[in-house]
């Protein structure tokens, strides 16, 4: 008699057809800690980055100055980064990345300020250093602030679609999910941070203030709807690699079957 040996696999196991509910990891197993990694990086990074008031000058024919920040190009990874970590370990796993990054983000505020607040080099150089600090780093914490406001408003309500359209549609509409709360939490997060962060980096009109958060809003739901089919397909391989997520997705399955239960 020939026998046959089994193994594990990580696809994911055929359905039914009919939603199994939403389905998550655990955050202690595969990628959870880099993602979160990540994020915590790319809100620090863009924090500096938003202090900074960036004009690229003015489209001629109509007047519309292009004004930004220069967080402008990494901000939007971390809706990318947020959208993977809940669509993967869910609205709480997401919470704890959002909470990390700010409590990280304050605390590199306030070494700025420690920093700035110690003594220089008397000479010209030490002196013109500190000067530098001063403006480069002195207005970080309003833009902290202002980060803080607008992506926990912003993210948690991101957090929340992505979750509540899971709940309904199980693995269905990865795509649909992505696009919908992308709009919506930015939308959020461009008004509230734009109208904290102006007074950082110089804006000191209402068309200014404008012209800022509309193109804030447009440019960051643009880049992540363009990163749409690379960041399904991330989420994709995650949960194919993920022993936690193929096991909790199988059990799901089962229980949804038809006969399960009997």
């Amino acid at each position: 008699m020939t026998s046959h040996s089994t193994s594990p696999t990580t696809e994911t196991p055929p359905h039914s057809g009919r939603p199994v509910g939403a389905v998550y990891a655990d955050r202690g197993s595969s990628h959870f800690d880099i993602l979160l990694a990540a994020m915590v990086t790319v809100v620090i990074l863009s924090g500096i980055g938003a202090a900074k008031g960036v004009s690229f000058g003015t489209i001629p024919g109509i007047g519309f100055e292009v004004i930004t920040d220069g967080g402008f190009f990494l901000f939007p990874l971390a809706y990318v980064l947020g959208d993977i970590i809940t669509e993967l370990y869910g609205p709480r796993a997401a919470r704890r990345a959002i909470f990390t990054s700010f409590v990280v983000s304050v605390l590199a505020s306030v070494s700025y300020h420690v920093i700035i607040a110690l003594p220089p080099f008397p000479d010209e150089y030490g002196l013109a250093k500190q000067a530098a600090l001063e403006v480069a780093l002195g207005p970080v914490w309003i833009v902290v602030l202002a980060g803080l406001a607008g992506f926990l408003a912003g993210q948690t309500l991101n957090s929340q679609v992505v979750s509540r359209m899971k709940n309904r549609m199980g693995e269905r509409g990865l795509v649909g999910r992505l696009l919908t709360s992308s709009g919506l939490g930015e939308l959020v997060d461009t008004i509230i941070f734009c109208s904290i962060a102006s007074v950082a980096i110089g804006i000191t009109t209402l068309e200014q203030w404008f012209e800022y958060t509309l193109l804030g809003f447009l440019y960051k739901v643009l880049v992540q709807y363009a990163m749409i089919p690379v960041t399904s397909a991330v989420i994709r391989w995650l949960k194919r690699t993920d022993p936690t997520y193929q096991k909790r997705l199988r059990e799901a399955d089962l229980a949804a079957s038809p006969g399960a239960g009997r």
